[in-house]
């Protein structure tokens, strides 16, 4: 179905309510995309802003001159295609951009695997508890958002440390005879980014799951289906919409963090959050940080693109046979 003719069709209340959303994509991610999109396209300049214009008035030929450049998107791909070329022949690539992505990517896709592998009986066990109990253990699950953030990751700070608070217990119970590595290593921002992004896979996983009909579970046991055979069969397909959402929810913020990495990772485990930060403010080079930006965001967009679109199609395909 043609998604135009289908909201030619709507009232205008049900249009007002529908565009909101587009609204605010438009405001918060659109806008602020095609201000970093313009910037890519200029050159570091010593001014303020620090970038030259994308184009200017000549009065004398009464004309407009187009002023934009793509030497950024050059650098960055010329470097990206050499250190790929090295990392293939068995060498250590230097490009410091193409290893932040491939970290990053990583780094996300490890932390939204193990969300999901933890938040899904989370999830389960919340949506099958009775319902008296019910909000109070959602209420648990939201209430590290009543605390800042930061002070939520220098709390993980003091428990990891060589001389925190883990590490001590462990020395005084006798479990551990010198402090373990957990601080400023891959394995400690995995784990708070874990901590931090947990609560946005259990929700969507939750909202899901508690929907489902405990009838389908006694039909499946009624026709011989054991436990396993019937979550595979009937819980994970129907929890399928709430896996993807909670994925997309841990995945693409997780690519670009920066505040736990910076805090927690040390110098060799920084992601390209960090990587744009230092571009903005170290360098002062705002061409090439929003260059860097903007690939990253294409790296994210265009799949998840791809994939709602195929999700869409098969939906609409379901319904027509239906």
């Amino acid at each position: 179905m043609n998604w135009f003719n289908h909201l030619k069709g709507l009232r205008p209340t049900q249009g007002l309510v529908i565009g909101i959303p587009y609204i605010w994509l438009l405001g918060m991610f659109l806008i602020p995309f095609f201000i970093v999109l313009k910037i890519s396209f200029g050159e570091q300049d010593i001014a303020i802003p620090p970038y030259t214009p994308l184009y200017n008035l000549d009065t004398d030929l009464g004309r407009i001159n187009i002023l934009i450049s793509y030497q950024n998107y050059a650098d960055i791909f010329n470097d990206f295609w050499l250190s790929l070329k090295q990392m293939l022949t068995g060498n250590r690539g230097d490009n410091i951009y193409l290893l932040t992505y491939w970290l990053s990517i990583k780094t996300a896709f490890t932390t939204t695997l193990i969300c999901l592998l933890a938040g899904y009986p989370i999830a389960y066990a919340i949506a099958r508890a009775p319902e008296k109990i019910r909000n109070g253990l959602l209420l648990a699950i939201m209430l590290p958002f009543w605390t800042s953030f930061l002070l939520r990751v220098y709390a993980w700070m003091s428990l990891l440390g060589h001389n925190g608070i883990i590490n001590n217990y462990l020395m005084k119970w006798g479990f551990i005879s010198q402090p373990l590595d957990m601080f400023y290593n891959s394995f400690s921002v995995n784990l708070v980014m874990v901590y931090a992004y947990l609560p946005f896979m259990i929700l969507p996983l939750y909202t899901q799951l508690v929907k489902l009909d405990n009838r389908l579970l006694e039909a499946a046991a009624d026709l011989g289906a054991g436990p396993i055979k019937a979550f595979v069969s009937i819980t994970l397909p129907l929890s399928k919409a709430g896996i993807i959402s909670g994925s997309m929810l841990v995945f693409i913020p997780a690519v670009g963090e920066f505040v736990i990495p910076d805090l927690v990772g040390g110098p060799e485990n920084q992601l390209i959050g960090k990587i744009l930060w230092q571009a903005f403010f170290g360098e002062n080079n705002w061409p090439l940080a929003s260059a860097v930006a903007v690939i990253m965001v294409l790296l994210l967009v265009i799949p998840i693109a791809l994939f709602h679109r195929y999700e869409t199609r098969e939906i609409e395909e379901g319904a027509s046979h239906a």
